[in-house]
């Protein structure tokens, strides 16, 4: 499978962001966060690429991976990987981005997650694991026990849905190669503390996996 860049992909939402998503960038960036995505899908073409264009400096500067959502032009005009409501979107991204793009896909079941390993998606965000305030009523909750026969499918699985840092570290243990969080770390006054507790507990993760042999 391929690398990910960081167990922790951070992803925008303006409409929860408690500063500017550049200045949330910023914080990532000097905090250690080394994966954002740039969510928004609401906003107008022009705005978003713009932002886009805002976020890939910050992303340079850092060595911070970034990936834009659906928009694979986008994507490709940033230098960027893709990420994909669906595995039949694959093929036209991986021809667009090349055999070496990362290219994730959104999951809600383990149909989901097969249909993306099959197409060929490096990785698919399996969500939501738990309860979440970003999204109220998405639901139900998978919980951490559908984590591991996801991750059984041969593909990345990033937990995504209510994840703080207490809670990273079962998610992790359960199989996740990393965890995804949004409104956490977006509507935190202090952004760059959140990213880091949650780097922490990812850290704590695959020592405990080390340790155990796992």
């Amino acid at each position: 499978m391929k690398p990910l860049p960081s167990p922790l992909l951070v992803i925008t939402d303006r409409h929860q962001a408690r500063h500017s998503i550049e200045a949330i960038t910023e914080a990532v960036g000097q905090a250690g966060g080394r994966w954002l995505m740039l969510r928004d899908k609401d906003l107008e073409p022009e705005p978003r690429r713009a932002l886009a264009a805002r976020l890939a400096e910050v992303a340079r500067r850092y060595g911070m991976h970034l990936s834009v959502n659906r928009e694979v032009a986008l994507a490709a005009e940033y230098g960027a990987s893709a990420h994909l409501q669906s595995g039949a979107a694959v093929g036209a991204a991986r021809r667009r981005l090349g055999p070496g793009a990362l290219i994730g896909v959104s999951a809600h079941s383990l149909d989901d997650v097969a249909a993306a390993a099959a197409a060929g998606a490096d990785y698919v965000t399996l969500s939501p694991i738990f309860l979440t305030s970003s999204k109220p009523g998405y639901g139900p909750a998978l919980g951490v026990a559908a984590i591991g026969p996801a991750a059984s499918l041969g593909i990345s699985v990033i937990a995504l849905g209510g994840v703080t840092a207490d809670l990273a570290r079962p998610c992790l243990a359960a199989g996740a190669a990393g965890v995804a969080v949004m409104g956490e770390i977006m509507r935190s006054d202090d952004p760059g503390r959140s990213v880091g507790l949650l780097l922490d507990a990812c850290k704590a993760a695959a020592a405990a996996a080390s340790w155990t042999g796992g």
